[in-house]
């Protein structure tokens, strides 16, 4: 079992690097949450790993913190959520947010994710919420914040923004500091970007 791997970034997408680790190269996958944190190309990195292996595939998923390692593990743990879903799940919400909507039953926050649909957000809240230890929920329900109800539209600016460079946590300050008190029942997507790109100056 590889449990992590160190060595120097050769390649790096939003959804798969590779480390040449003493002249062997590891394409590993992760989540637009880690891509965040990486650093530039060849420089050294750290990435903890999740080595999934079956009959056809022998696959490595990484991620920069442990507490997204624990989250994807968590999430494989639902019936019907395999490890690309559960990938699927972190690049769509961080740690807390799949935390709060488990423990706040936000069926529609997490069926907004690509892939998941309403039986599988209904799952993942029976099967997740007592999995989320007592603390860990009053904290996370304590540090929330609230999000506008279209937050489809809103993730989906979050991630316009991303492909245009930004970084995931850059792209959603901008993005929530500009909706702050304003309806964005008429808005579309594009409006949304380009509102967030003018308030960054």
């Amino acid at each position: 079992m590889i449990t992590f791997l160190e060595g120097k970034l050769v390649e790096k997408q939003p959804t798969r690097i590779v480390i040449d680790v003493n002249g062997v190269g590891y394409e590993v996958f992760i989540p637009l949450s880690s891509y965040d944190r990486l650093p530039a190309v060849n420089e050294v990195v750290k990435v903890l790993t999740y080595d999934h292996v079956r009959e056809d595939a022998h696959l490595l998923f990484g991620f920069v913190t442990d507490a997204e390692r624990k989250m994807f593990i968590m999430l494989m743990s639902v019936s019907g959520i395999g490890p690309k879903l559960a990938m699927s799940v972190l690049s769509g919400m961080s740690v807390k947010e799949i935390k709060l909507a488990v423990i706040s039953g936000d069926v529609k926050r997490l069926s907004s994710i690509s892939g998941i649909g309403r039986k599988t957000a209904e799952r993942m809240i029976v099967e997740l919420r007592h999995k989320i230890g007592e603390a860990d929920a009053l904290e996370v329900v304590a540090g929330a914040e609230e999000l506008p109800e279209d937050d489809m539209k809103i993730r989906d600016a979050i991630m316009a923004l991303i492909a245009l460079g930004y970084k995931q946590t850059d792209a959603r300050k901008m993005v929530m500091n500009m909706l702050r008190g304003k309806d964005t029942s008429s808005m579309t997507v594009e409006e949304i970007v380009k509102k967030a790109l003018g308030t960054a100056g």
